[in-house]
């Protein structure tokens, strides 16, 4: 039997995340290894700690610089310890008002028993303080130049440890202390075998170093704990498994990276009183693509946040997702009231900068209370990857409601390296400019070392609202044909800034559009039950031919253009009446998402009207669906449509007009994509056929060309169109991705 007793912060729970990961894994794998938690935190502020389903949790406690300790499973004192503590205690009032009047003191305004902490500085003087603790029957502990602990005279760490150690009859030459600052430094001194780890505190470090039972590591934290027990013979039996070392091999090269998603990589089910956690629908695979990264074993943290629901458990702070096959990632939540996520998201992202994004100035609205709570989340974030973070870990945030994070984090990690992905559209400067705290937004933004957009118009346009606020040099530049159309689309730029340089600082731009997961589709395809759905539904359509258009309820995906111009089309092209029908998916947005609600009731007026107008007993028009529908479903009418037709004012991409194109490829079809000028992804596809939204003309005809399209055409577009999508695929996307941000970074 070992027993491990180690100080907490630097200690047990510093150090490399995958050194912190193997060595709780360890102990929680191995029967015959105790752990005694030993810290000068006072034991309320332990407790959190016993509620991590990461760390592992302790057999003992010893607390309050060892005046304090419990049995770790129950909270119990060891009676038989305290109770010799207490008798030693002096009054702690009394000893508070002796101390009041010594300069450069600060009582520490945290919870602790048998013990009286105080920050001092370079006005405080020891000696005095060392006479008044003796007056008091008391020991002075300092550590780290800035903490004083009086203690009970000759109770300390070490000395309760030895108390404990007798208690337990634990055999001495299995026990190994652990530490880090002069606090621990009574641990060394019970004769145990102890491990400094590394960066401890210099003072520490020399007060050892002649110490023959002490081994002074390398590795910080719990890389330095793993390090003795590999060091000392003693040990040997304990040391950790060989299938972790593998482990640690294969990612040794690889800094630590942390994902920052305002969505996590599962999501929250309530079954009675328990919180399950599930694997997200993700249809387009961004999530899955990205959790690929961790199952080479590479150290990793996924930063989001979560709703905490009246009448429920709070949030588990940090889990794993998946030991197995992602062994060195935790997810790290950040709980939210849904007040303050309908505030965060639903209400200000959404009615301040959703607006700017895609081009409509004249719905947004600025509120600078809400700005202000907006900064305050983005604050939350910044300081849990902060806290999270190895030194010099990979850090990539994701989307503009987590804009301001880089401007927080920086300050307090400037080691860190960072990269941020925006999966809208951005902006040209005139209407960027329009946004109140863009000079703060562009700020924040410049403090990353990759700054990526799905296309080279949108890092254009970054470009351009740069010019009005910063000089800058432009040190690499690169043409945009390899991958993006040029002067064919609306959308469309010949080069692109590649490498810029702002106050002294090189920052790497890159166009990456997410592709999507052509394995997944494929896999879906293969079940007998889409199959069997796939053919239910060809019986029900006959020989009409079908127009699918899916889109999330939003004025900027344009629906309502789209409903009134198909009306038009019916009535300039009669022969088609009967012969046609528009299959019209509209995803509702979330629920508390008001600005939504007209356009929601204009649409269901224009389809019903349409119907009302051409609808007969044998043929609907318009088949309009305002629900989530599961994306096997959609699979199955991306299967059955002939054409798809996607017609955003506005889009980032679009990643409904390659998940068709996938299906269409899959099976071999001649499917026809119309896709807007305007969005992102239309500089991808250049075999599909262009269309301006904001014209009705250009929908109809546009429509009509689908519609008398050779099939001979029809199914060589759709050939190059699959090319395109299979090559990009999600998987390309995250790469790709990655490997500019390492050379940024590097």
């Amino acid at each position: 039997m070992m027993l491990l007793a180690t100080d907490l912060d630097g200690t047990f729970l510093g150090g490399k995340q995958i050194d912190k990961l193997r060595l709780y894994r360890h102990i929680q794998q191995r029967q015959d290894i105790r752990l005694a938690y030993v810290t000068g935190r006072g034991l309320e502020s332990v407790l959190p700690l016993l509620n991590d389903q990461i760390v592992a949790q302790p057999d003992y406690i010893i607390c309050d610089v060892g005046a304090t300790v419990v049995n770790g499973r129950t909270l119990e004192p060891i009676l038989s310890i305290q109770s010799e503590i207490e008798a030693k205690w002096t009054d702690i009032h009394v000893l508070k008002e002796r101390l009041s009047e010594i300069s450069g003191l600060k009582f520490q305004e945290v919870p602790q028993q048998r013990r009286c902490s105080f920050y001092y500085n370079e006005e405080t003087d020891l000696n005095k303080l060392r006479e008044i603790a003796e007056e008091y029957n008391c020991d002075l502990i300092t550590s780290l130049d800035t903490y004083v602990d009086f203690m009970p005279k000759g109770v300390n760490k070490g000395s309760t440890l030895k108390k404990l150690v007798e208690y337990l009859s634990v055999e001495e030459s299995k026990i190994l202390v652990a530490g880090d600052t002069m606090n621990d430094l009574a641990l060394y001194e019970t004769g145990y075998k102890g491990v400094v780890v590394g960066a401890s505190e210099p003072e520490l470090i020399a007060s050892t170093k002649d110490m023959e039972n002490v081994y002074q590591a390398e590795k910080t934290g719990a890389g330095g704990i793993l390090e003795a027990i590999s060091h000392f013979p003693e040990f040997n039996e304990f040391r950790s498994v060989e299938e972790d070392k593998k482990k640690v091999k294969k990612q040794k090269s690889k800094n630590q990276l942390l994902m920052v998603y305002h969505r996590l990589p599962f999501e929250k089910k309530i079954v009675g009183d328990q919180v399950l956690r599930v694997a997200p629908q993700s249809p387009n695979g961004i999530i899955p693509s990205l959790l690929g990264f961790f199952e080479n074993g590479r150290s990793g943290v996924w930063i989001g946040q979560e709703e905490v629901q009246s009448g429920h458990p709070d949030s588990i702070s940090n889990q794993y997702i998946d030991q197995e096959k992602y062994p060195n990632l935790t997810a790290s939540t950040i709980a939210l009231s849904k007040a303050d996520v309908d505030r965060f998201y639903r209400k200000f992202s959404k009615e301040a900068f959703w607006p700017v994004i895609f081009s409509f100035v004249d719905k947004a609205k600025f509120n600078h209370q809400d700005w202000e709570h907006y900064l305050s989340i983005n604050k939350l974030f910044a300081e849990r990857v902060a806290r999270e973070a190895d030194i010099g870990a990979y850090v990539w945030i994701h989307e503009y409601n987590l804009w301001m994070v880089p401007a927080y984090l920086k300050a307090i990690r400037p080691d860190l390296k960072l990269a941020f992905f925006h999966h809208t559209s951005f902006p040209p400067a005139d209407i960027f400019n329009i946004i109140p705290w863009r000079k703060e937004i562009i700020g924040s933004l410049l403090l990353c070392d990759f700054i990526s957009f799905h296309i080279p118009r949108y890092v254009e346009n970054f470009m351009d609202v740069l010019r009005s606020h910063t000089p800058f040099k432009v040190v690499k530049r690169i043409n945009a044909a390899k991958q993006f159309l040029t002067y064919s689309t609306a959308l469309g730029v010949d080069k692109m800034t590649k490498v810029i340089e702002v106050g002294g600082r090189k920052i790497t731009l890159g166009a990456q559009p997410v592709g999507v997961n052509i394995k997944h589709i494929k896999k879906i395809l293969k079940k007998e039950s889409i199959q069997g759905l796939i053919e239910k539904r060809k019986s029900l359509i006959q020989d009409k031919k079908i127009i699918l258009s899916v889109e999330r309820l939003d004025y900027v995906k344009g629906p309502l253009e789209k409903i009134k111009a198909f009306g038009e089309f019916l009535e300039e092209y009669p022969e088609y009446q009967g012969k046609i029908e528009l299959i019209n998916i509209c995803t509702p947005p979330s629920p508390g998402m008001t600005i939504y609600e007209e356009i929601q009731k204009e649409i269901e007026q224009a389809v019903g009207e349409v119907n009302g107008r051409y609808a007969n007993l044998q043929w609907t028009p318009i088949h309009y669906f305002f629900r989530s529908v599961p994306f096997e479903e959609v699979i199955a009418y991306y299967a059955l449509s002939d054409i798809a037709w996607i017609t955003p004012l506005r889009d980032g991409l679009n990643l409904v007009a390659k998940e068709y194109v996938g299906v269409q490829g899959i099976l071999k079809k001649d499917g026809v994509l119309i896709i807007s000028e305007f969005a992102g992804a239309s500089v991808e596809l250049s075999y599909a056929l262009l269309t301006n939204p904001y014209d009705s003309k250009s929908l109809k005809e546009t429509l009509l060309q689908a519609l008398v399209m050779d099939p001979e055409e029809k199914s060589l577009h759709m050939q190059r169109l699959f090319e395109t999508v299979k090559y990009y695929d999600i998987g390309y996307w995250g790469k790709d991705f990655m490997k500019e941000f390492n050379k940024a970074a590097n």
